[in-house]
């Protein structure tokens, strides 16, 4: 583990934080800089943006309101809110949503792209907003149910779908549900708050002009163009503790708990009509299955400019990772630090 985060900082990342807990002890380990000029080491409990490991604990939200009868996964979005979607789109159910087969198009703004985020990262945004800008004038992916498409605009829904039969502010489920019983006390769900508060890393672009290389800190960002899909601000203590007490099922029963591992038997969408080259769905009602080696994994990554982040942990709880790495590069795929971190965790390599 220590050799996945050595270096930096380096081109792809100026610091990353590690956690590994399980039945073989505690390992806790950082590299890097948290400042990249004063050289401030990254603080092994710092805050981080954890991008779309939001998803989970609004689907732990939507599933403990299942849980209290409040909520019907086989319900449609139509009837909990029938002016939402397009009048042609076809019925979509709750469990649809949360296990991403609903075949709602995804918002067309690239808002990882460097030049987008710098112009916008500021802006304020509103659910409805977000929702009309992929749905307005466009038909549905796919059929629901057909297929499993990964994308933010299924949980933008669900969070309107919490307001809708709570009436109140959907991280007002995720205070009450989630943060105080657990006592989350580095957890936040920040709405229009643009710093990250408490101990934290900083986050940066890397911007190349005529060979000369600017750290642009990136910290600062309004999170409503995420909101309820991936909003949230943790850090790793918080992280292991939510994961342990959801995977033990002590935030929700039985029943609601099996959701969350439920992957739909459709294929993965791949954008093309030929089945021969389709994957199979690895992501069940708020939990992704990474298989490393022999080891599996549950849990969820999440990215932000200037974050990428992920938590896992074997259904025993015996080994669980939560890690956060600053990136220098928006977008792209999974960051290399991250990648061996991984596999790391898995005994890989």
């Amino acid at each position: 583990m220590r050799t996945a985060i050595a270096g930096l900082p380096n081109d792809e990342a100026s610091g990353a934080l590690v956690q590994v807990r399980g039945s073989a002890g505690t390992w806790v380990g950082t590299s890097g800089v948290a400042d990249i000029h004063s050289g401030r080491p990254v603080p092994a409990e710092g805050r981080f943006r954890i991008g779309s490991m939001t998803k989970t604990f609004t689907a732990t939200a939507v599933l403990q309101l299942a849980a209290r009868g409040r909520l019907d996964l086989n319900r449609t979005v139509q009837s909990y809110l029938p002016d939402l979607l397009p009048a042609d789109y076809a019925p979509i159910t709750i469990r649809q949503l949360l296990n991403y087969t609903a075949g709602i198009p995804g918002i067309r703004i690239d808002h990882k792209d460097p030049t987008w985020f710098l112009a916008h990262r500021f802006d304020t945004w509103t659910p409805r907003q977000l929702i009309d800008l992929a749905t307005a004038g466009r038909p549905m992916t796919f059929a629901p149910g057909t297929k499993q498409d990964y994308d933010n605009i299924t949980y933008l829904v669900l969070g309107m779908v919490i307001e809708k039969v709570t009436g109140r502010p959907y991280g007002a489920s995720i205070r009450e549900g989630i943060i105080q019983p657990l006592h989350l006390s580095a957890t936040s769900v920040p709405g229009t708050d643009i710093e990250i508060r408490g101990p934290h890393a900083h986050g940066y672009e890397a911007v190349t002009t005529g060979g000369h290389t600017d750290y642009v800190d990136i910290t600062q960002a309004n999170p409503t163009f995420q909101w309820a899909a991936a909003e949230m601000i943790s850090n790793a203590p918080d992280l292991d503790r939510f994961l342990t007490a959801l995977v033990s099922g002590r935030l929700l029963p039985p029943a609601q708990t099996a959701e969350l591992f439920a992957i739909p038997d459709v294929p993965d969408y791949d954008g093309d009509d030929d089945p021969g080259n389709d994957k199979p769905a690895h992501i069940g009602g708020g939990l992704a299955q990474m298989t490393i080696g022999q080891v599996v994994f549950w849990g969820k990554t999440g990215d932000r400019p200037g974050y990428a982040s992920g938590m896992g942990t074997t259904l025993d709880l015996s080994r669980r990772l939560v890690y956060s790495v600053n990136t220098l590069h928006m977008g792209g795929d999974i960051p290399q630090t991250a990648q061996r971190i991984i596999m790391a965790a898995a005994n890989v390599g």
